[in-house]
């Protein structure tokens, strides 16, 4: 029975990463060996559940409806493994989608300090600013700033940060008198994928007011438009969270600071279909706690 269970960990990780190797890393085994585990599983079952290439692997669609099928059941032994030790350590590996600048700036400085209190948990960071697959690309947690799309994944809200204006002093120095939203127009660094000229709302008191901006540069993710603005090219939009640190040092100051905008909301979601692991729970109210 004990191996059954390895076989099905091992399927379940290789199926999630897409690789017989990186399981292999993971789960402490040789690529040779989850490749054999995986094909006895095969064999006693009776069916094909992944589609090997020289470059990935893939579920069939029966290994898609077995892994569906599986997976609660993996899940909660898991969780029964977590509370019958009692002592709060977490085993296993912790995938957790980040993006490149809230996920380095804010994440990652929360790690040690999370992997010290439990020193036989793995983690794996997917690091990139296009959101990933939950499902598809194995990610037990993942980190979302803004409005949340319509998902049937598991989400809790972990904090908002203001959204600020903030630019350089040389740029400030040199650029004409902002004093109102309006004075914006071309100043601006638009930030997100496939960056386009967007509304910007300000509210001061009972005040509140939309701005076009259209600026001279163009950045797909936060930390290409917070580079841009410390080099004084422009002003960029961003939470606390995306310029805390240049504002600390002086690289930046804030623009514009009696006028407010929505603030930018911090959301932890998981992968839909099971529930959060214990990992990822116990991650979520981690960095929700240091925040």
């Amino acid at each position: 029975m004990n191996n059954r269970l390895s076989a099905l960990r091992v399927f379940r990780r290789t199926a999630r990463t897409g690789s017989f190797s990186r399981a292999g890393r993971e789960l402490g085994l040789s690529q040779s060996s989850v490749s054999r585990i995986v094909a006895e599983l095969e064999r006693s079952i009776g069916a094909t559940l992944l589609v090997r290439t020289t470059r990935a692997v893939s579920l069939t669609d029966v290994g898609a409806d077995y892994l569906a099928r599986v997976e609660p059941i993996l899940d909660a032994l898991d969780e029964a493994d977590h509370a019958a030790r009692g002592t709060g350590a977490l085993r296993g590996t912790l995938r957790i989608a980040l993006s490149s600048s809230f996920g380095l700036r804010e994440v990652v400085p929360r790690l040690p300090n999370f992997m010290q209190q439990h020193p036989e948990l793995r983690v794996d960071l997917a690091v990139s600013d296009i959101h990933q697959d939950l499902v598809t690309d194995g990610v037990d947690i993942a980190f979302r700033l803004g409005a949340l799309a319509d998902s049937t994944a598991i989400a809790r809200k972990l904090g908002q940060s203001p959204r600020i204006l903030a630019a350089s002093p040389t740029y400030l120095a040199r650029a004409p008198s902002i004093t109102v939203p309006a004075d914006l127009a071309e100043h601006c660094i638009v930030v997100g994928p496939g960056a386009a000229p967007h509304a910007l709302i300000f509210t001061n008191g009972e005040r509140r007011v939309s701005v076009g901006v259209e600026g001279r540069i163009t950045c797909a993710a936060n930390e290409g438009a917070t580079a841009v603005a410390v080099v004084g090219l422009g002003i960029t939009v961003s939470s606390i969270w995306g310029v805390r640190a240049e504002l600390e040092r002086g690289a930046l100051v804030r623009v514009l600071e009696d006028w407010a905008m929505p603030p930018v909301e911090l959301h932890a979601v998981f992968s839909p279909g099971r529930p959060p692991t214990p990992a990822a729970r116990a991650f979520a109210e981690h960095v929700a706690n240091s925040l």
